[in-house]
């Protein structure tokens, strides 16, 4: 069975109504990124950041997967489906995709301020538990935080990601602009006997030296035409 690893940004969730970081209206227009997204500004500012993931994760709840995201997990029935994503959403789970690894976190999830990668303080929320408050504790009693890798923080997961990319067959990128690294750079650890696919409607520099099909489409639509060019290989 051929091994299909893909590699998902946030165009892969935006067609499902998630707001972005970096087009125009995305939340870096209603946020400094550093105020809410890296470890100085949550030392900074605990408040702003816990209310705004409190914020991100009722936004989860109005959205649905979108074809993209069900495809791909449609894929499973006749390949070996990994799903790299550097999104924090649940909606590959939502869509039915079973081997997702979450580069950058999940949303549904809090952990420790003092050791936030320890499997021990990794908790899951449910939908009738959404607010993170100050003063929410840990069991180590340090401040309950989101399960969220932020700039200036270590990729935990990176590793097995890479472990996934080296054995890929065929690699696909779906909706980043492979600026954020170290999850740009997944592509250099792909056999050069694998076939790679890259969709997105805009123009992406695609780092290394593949031979890349470019599909300038959205997601959904994307994903269906790769599907189709699949079947040939």
């Amino acid at each position: 069975m051929k091994k299909i690893v893909v590699l998902t940004g946030a165009g892969m969730s935006a067609e499902s109504g998630i707001s972005t970081f970096r087009d125009s209206g995305g939340l870096w227009e209603q946020y400094d990124v550093m105020q809410v997204a890296s470890i100085e500004g949550y030392i900074a500012n605990p408040a702003l950041v816990t209310q705004f993931y409190n914020e991100r994760r009722k936004q989860l709840f109005d959205v649905e997967p979108c074809r993209g995201h069900e495809l791909l997990a449609e894929l499973e029935k006749n390949y070996d489906v990994t799903i790299i994503t550097q999104n924090v959403d649940n909606l590959h789970e939502r869509a039915g995709s079973k081997h997702i690894i979450h580069l950058h976190g999940e949303l549904m999830k809090v952990t420790s301020s003092k050791s936030p990668n320890n499997p021990r303080f990794i908790k899951e929320l449910t939908k009738d538990n959404l607010e993170v408050k100050i003063g929410d504790l840990c069991e180590d009693g340090s401040q309950v935080r989101p399960f969220i890798v932020w700039f200036g923080e270590q990729v935990p997961m990176m590793e097995e990601a890479i472990n996934y990319a080296e054995k890929a067959d065929i690699f696909l990128i779906i909706g980043t602009s492979l600026n954020v690294y170290p999850a740009a750079g997944l592509i250099n650890y792909v056999p050069r006997s694998a076939k790679v696919y890259l969709i997105d409607p805009k123009a992406v520099s695609v780092p290394g030296s593949h031979d890349v099909k470019i599909i300038a489409k959205g997601a959904s639509e994307g994903v269906k035409e790769f599907i189709e060019d699949i079947k040939n290989l």
